[in-house]
C-alpha cells in the first residue's frame, strides 16, 4: 500500500465564485487541523473563469510544490476537465464519501473535485477528510493508473 500525500508540501486549492464558499469553509478546516494551504483564489464571490483556478493548483500538484490539490466549482466539471490537462494530474469529480474514498483507492487521485452546488457543505468536508487520509492500494489498480498518461 502506498503512502497518504506528503503533507510536508502544501495543499492546493482553488475555486471559482460557485465554489468559493465552500473553499473558504475548507481551508479554515485544513487549517485548524495544521495542515499547510497554498490558496490560489478566487477571493470573493465576483464571476471568474475556474481554468484561472484550476491551472495553478494543477501545476503545483504536477510539478511536485504541493501534496495534493482541490478544487471546486459549480458541477467539479470544469475543473476536473482543465486539470486533467496536466501531465500526472488525476483529477476526480466527487459527491459522496465512497467516491472520495475509491478514487483514492483504485485511482490515485491527487486532485479531488467537488461540486458545490450538489453536496452539502458537511458533505463537502467530510469528502475532503477522506480523500485526505486514504491511501492508494496499488497493486492490479497501479497497473491501470500507468495506463493513463499520454505521452
Amino acid at each position: 500500500m502506498n503512502n497518504v500525500f506528503d503533507f510536508s508540501k502544501p495543499i492546493a486549492i482553488g475555486a471559482d465564485h460557485a465554489g468559493y464558499e465552500y473553499k473558504t469553509m475548507i481551508v479554515e478546516m485544513l487549517e485548524a487541523k495544521g495542515f499547510l494551504i497554498k490558496d490560489v483564489g478566487t477571493h470573493s464571490k465576483n464571476s471568474v473563469d475556474y481554468p484561472d483556478f484550476a491551472h495553478p493548483v494543477s501545476e503545483a500538484v504536477e510539478n511536485g510544490a504541493a501534496a495534493c490539490g482541490i478544487l471546486i466549482c459549480g458541477t467539479a466539471n470544469g475543473v476536473a476537465i482543465t486539470a486533467n490537462k496536466h501531465q500526472n494530474v488525476r483529477a476526480a469529480i466527487c459527491w459522496t464519501d465512497d467516491i472520495a474514498l475509491l478514487v483514492r483507492q483504485h485511482n490515485n487521485a491527487n486532485i479531488i473535485c467537488i461540486p458545490a452546488r450538489f453536496v452539502s457543505p458537511p458533505t463537502a468536508e467530510e469528502m475532503v477528510n477522506i480523500f485526505l487520509a486514504t491511501n492508494f492500494e496499488g497493486g492490479r489498480h497501479q497497473e491501470r493508473v500507468a495506463k493513463m498518461a499520454c505521452m
